[in-house]
């Protein structure tokens, strides 16, 4: 039996599965990369401020959360207490590769005292990293533009 040339259809490609599988793995990616966070620390309440910036260099994280009998302290996702932190700091400093001292940030819940924070950045001076820098959520805070004493 002969089968007619009308019958046969040509073959195709079909469009729909492959643009499901493109955005899948446009999906997973994109959720892939959003869970690669520079901060290794604890979360904590940060302050709020309308200059702040996001940070991509890989630096020393120390979380401080405060707690009704003072505060706990973090080295990326070690606790160590405000005795040992600047022992910690000067083995990190000896573990790193490169010459140059590491970025320290410093993730303080707002409710953690001055007195409290500057006990930290003390043990982290004497540490002998001098590259410090406080850590904010960006928001509506305080108006950058804004000068003291003019309305």
């Amino acid at each position: 039996m002969k089968v007619s040339r009308s019958q046969i259809a040509s073959p195709r490609i079909e469009m729909l599965p492959l643009i499901d599988i493109v955005f899948l793995l446009l999906v997973f990616f994109i959720y892939a990369m959003l869970s690669m966070a520079v901060h290794h620390g604890q979360a904590v309440d940060l302050p709020t401020s309308s200059s702040a910036a996001l940070e991509m260099e890989e630096a020393v994280s120390i979380t401080i959360q405060a707690t009704g009998s003072g505060v706990l302290l973090f080295v990326d996702d070690e606790p160590v207490s405000l005795e040992h932190l600047q022992v910690r700091l000067q083995d990190r400093v000896a573990e790193g590769q490169d010459g140059d001292d590491p970025e320290v940030q410093i993730f303080a819940d707002k409710s953690v005292s001055y007195q409290e924070l500057f006990q930290v950045m003390d043990c982290i001076q004497q540490a002998g990293l001098r590259r410090i820098s406080l850590q904010a959520e960006r928001g509506v805070g305080v108006d950058a533009s804004a000068e003291v004493g003019k309305p």
